[in-house]
């Protein structure tokens, strides 16, 4: 298909200022476009991540390794190719393949986003070399944006591949206008409705592009909507794109360690009659719809829709310089203002030379912008306006990752924006009169765009500006942190954990890397769902590998536990209510524990691990990641635990001070020997952690706090028992790791430089883990 096919029968009413497109005889530089594409993909190699990174990373290399289901709604698709690029020899490592799957997808799209570039400059440049910069600067500033950068060398989520699906959909629609009467193009509309399909299958933006496509329709062709046969053929075609989502149920009931919503009636194997029953459907419905997140009606704004364009706004200005810690908010904004010109000025310049494809990506654009914005009803950020503090409801973390699809797509405007003040600027130094198509147009001299060609160099300004926020290169402290907090269990232990970042990397260490497969994690988010109670009866006691474990557990007497945690059927975990009033004076006893909750109700999470500690403790030790801050003083727990290394391990009597055990004030009884044994021959994260330039993320920060609160804690511990040499090294590791993270000024380290070390030292000042327990 070629813009000359057709062009002089569109040139009036969708004319150009320039000249007549059925006098160009275009053909897309490929070439030109796969070799930006590969300099893209380089950058994202030299740049990757080693390993899994924090966030839904773990979950999602580790449900593709595993072919399971992350969650809902499951992104069918991703786990399939994810489970492909798991396997082949591409990379050494199971988790930098699927990384590089991720930044394999994000250059193609590159490529792509190039391909349009190009196509709208042609009835604006006569030259193939103009328009194959034009391409080029597309290219660098939407592979650089940080947003695209960042999720492009470490696959967090299934965005990049939706990407590359959105990027290849927009090319189709784009050709597709340039003919829409062409032999090819019901062929075209029929390709572009499965990938619409099989894009859904990997992630709802996958339907992101349809309202723009339907736009381009009516306006290029609207006899379309007439022709049935061809919607017909449409419409099977996306539903066959759909396909993918069948697996679930099957995969489902083979109960993979990852199955997250289980879609599946069947609860010990496979049928057809439990696969193919009501409740498969109900309860496959309710994982499709994300059921579980209980998202409220559009019409319920979570925030006024100001806010919300805030929101938006801030991370745009993330995009060109992501100042992390706010050391350059002016050359920030200033930036942000200017690519918001750019972008603007590519719009308009984009709407007077080529109306064709303008009718797709202008509707493209306004979906993915303000569209996005009204359907995805976020509350306020993350990092949004931190002068309201907690008066406003934030979500968890900060979702510029949703908008990477626009973030990317606006480089086309960007570089034609770009390309509009490179060709006046070059007008200044001589253009002369040249023929394009019927017309004759002034053009700046080749001389002329080379003088004035030092403008181009902002759009090197995102790789400059954002290489070292961006970049995952080196980093390991995610499985390094995963590593740590397994190996602070005991064989055999169950680990109670609370949220993403203490459960996902547990997750890939185990199915992926098979690192401590003996120890049972149970969220307590995720016990308050039918679905995770049902797989924790369902999983099997590993045997643990003491050749591969700590040396500190070498030689113990652990004894293999035989059955599930709880003694429960499904049927009985299935009608557990999801919350309960606490009854007053309540208590929970098991021999010498007697635990009163400091709950206003109990809900299913709580059940669940006061039943773990009645049918499994102490023949599992049970633990409590010191991520779950206050939780075991909730359950009534606090005189019956004490802190090794990354965890609180509760004990069968009340804790006593003893030569091991000291008390911490704000962070209760330590073990000092396991601690020190644990951070000092054990873990690996506290090397990994110090030689970071950075934390970028500031709502995962707490995983690094946790060391340099952990680590303090411990030299306190150090020196109330006389350990003065060995309390200095750790306090200056943790001075380290701090430091690192840029937060030694929060930590107080440059106020109080060194520890005191005499015994029973006042520690008042330092940033503790834990409130005092009689301020619960």
């Amino acid at each position: 298909m070629t813009v000359a096919a057709t062009a002089s029968a569109t040139s009036t009413s969708f004319g150009t200022n320039r000249a007549d497109a059925a006098e160009l005889d275009y053909r897309p530089s490929y070439l030109a476009a796969a070799l930006a594409g590969l300099v893209t993909f380089l950058l994202y190699i030299v740049t990757l991540a080693p390993t899994t990174s924090m966030w839904d990373t773990s979950e999602y290399i580790a449900a593709a390794y595993v072919l399971g289901l992350p969650h809902p709604p499951g992104n069918p698709f991703f786990v399939l190719i994810g489970r492909v690029a798991g396997i082949l020899p591409i990379a050494p490592t199971v988790a930098m393949r699927i990384n590089v799957l991720a930044a394999l997808s994000s250059a193609v799209s590159a490529m792509f986003w190039f391909l349009v570039t190009e196509r709208v400059l042609v009835q604006w440049m006569p030259r193939r070399w103009q328009r194959i910069v034009g391409g080029s600067l597309a290219v660098l500033i939407g592979a650089t944006a940080f947003t695209v950068w960042n999720q492009s060398v470490v696959n967090e989520k299934v965005y990049t591949v939706s990407l590359v699906g959105l990027a290849v959909i927009c090319w189709l629609t784009v050709r597709w206008c340039d003919d829409p009467e062409g032999p090819t193009a019901d062929r075209v509309l029929v390709l572009i409705a499965y990938l619409l399909g099989l894009g859904y299958t990997n992630h709802m933006a996958g339907m992101l592009a349809a309202p723009a496509v339907g736009v381009a329709v009516l306006i290029r062709r609207p006899q379309t909507v007439l022709r049935w046969k061809l919607l017909v053929a449409c419409a099977a075609a996306l539903v066959f794109g759909l396909t993918p989502f069948a697996t679930q149920p099957i995969r489902a009931a083979h109960f993979p360690a990852i199955n997250e919503g289980e879609p599946t009636g069947c609860v010990t194997e496979i049928k057809f009659d439990c696969t193919f029953s009501a409740l498969t459907y109900e309860r496959f419905m309710y994982n499709f719809n994300r059921g579980q997140y209980g998202k409220p009606e559009l019409s319920e704004r979570q925030a006024p829709f100001a806010a919300q364009l805030g929101m938006y706004w801030l991370y745009f200005k993330w995009q060109w310089l992501r100042d992390a810690y706010n050391e350059n908010p002016g050359l920030q904004n200033g930036l942000a203002v200017f690519y918001f010109i750019l972008v603007i000025l590519g719009g308009w310049m984009h709407w007077q030379k080529d109306r064709r494809s303008f009718w797709f990506f202008g509707p493209l654009v306004f979906t993915m912008t303000l569209g996005l914005i009204f359907y995805l009803n976020f509350k306020y950020g993350h990092s949004q306006a931190p002068e309201l503090g907690d008066s406003v409801p934030r979500e968890v973390r900060d979702r510029d990752y949703f908008y990477l699809w626009s973030f990317s797509a606006l480089s086309v405007w960007a570089a034609l924006g770009l390309f509009y003040l490179w060709e006046t600027v070059a007008s200044l130094f001589g253009a002369d009169e040249v023929k394009l198509g019927k017309q004759t147009v002034t053009e700046p001299r080749t001389r002329s765009f080379l003088l004035a060609s030092p403008l181009l160099a902002v759009a090197f300004i995102p790789l400059f500006g954002n290489w070292t926020q961006a970049s995952r290169a080196g980093q390991t402290d995610t499985a390094d942190f995963a590593r740590d907090l397994l190996n602070s269990v005991e064989p055999y232990g169950i680990l109670i954990t609370v949220g993403d970042n203490d459960t996902f990397p547990l997750w890939y260490a185990q199915e992926v890397e098979g690192i401590r497969r003996d120890v049972i994690v149970a969220n307590t988010s995720l016990l308050n769902t039918d679905w995770y109670v049902r797989q924790l009866l369902r999983r099997p006691t590993y045997e643990y590998d003491e050749a591969k474990g700590p040396a500190l557990y070498k030689g113990g007497n652990w004894k293999k536990p035989s059955g599930p945690p709880v003694k429960m059927t499904f049927d009985e975990a299935d009608a557990l209510p999801l919350a309960i009033a606490t009854p007053e004076n309540a208590a929970f006893q098991k021999d010498d524990i007697i635990a009163q909750p400091r709950l206003p109700q109990i809900m299913k999470a709580d059940q669940m691990v006061y039943f773990m500690l009645r049918d499994a403790f102490p023949d599992r030790g049970m633990f409590f990641s010191r991520t779950a801050g206050g939780y075991p003083y909730e359950l009534g727990l606090e005189r019956y635990v004490v802190t090794q290394g990354m965890v609180k391990k509760l004990m069968p009597k009340p804790v006593a001070p003893s030569d091991d055990i000291v008390l911490i004030p704000g962070e209760g009884a330590m073990d000092v020997t396991r601690s020190m044994a644990l951070w000092k021959d054990v873990f690996t994260a506290t090397k990994s952690l110090a030689a970071r330039n950075g934390w970028v993320d500031d709502a995962s920060v707490g995983i690094p706090d946790l060391y340099v609160i952990s680590g303090i804690t411990l030299a306190e511990a150090l020196a109330q028992t006389g350990r003065t040499e060995e309390s200095r090294t750790v306090y200056d590791q943790s001075k380290q790791i701090a430091t690192a993270m840029r937060r030694a000024q929060i930590f107080g380290f440059d106020r109080q430089p060194t520890l005191p070390v005499a015994p029973g030292a006042d520690t008042a000042a330092q940033p503790l883990l834990l409130p005092p327990s009689d301020s619960k």
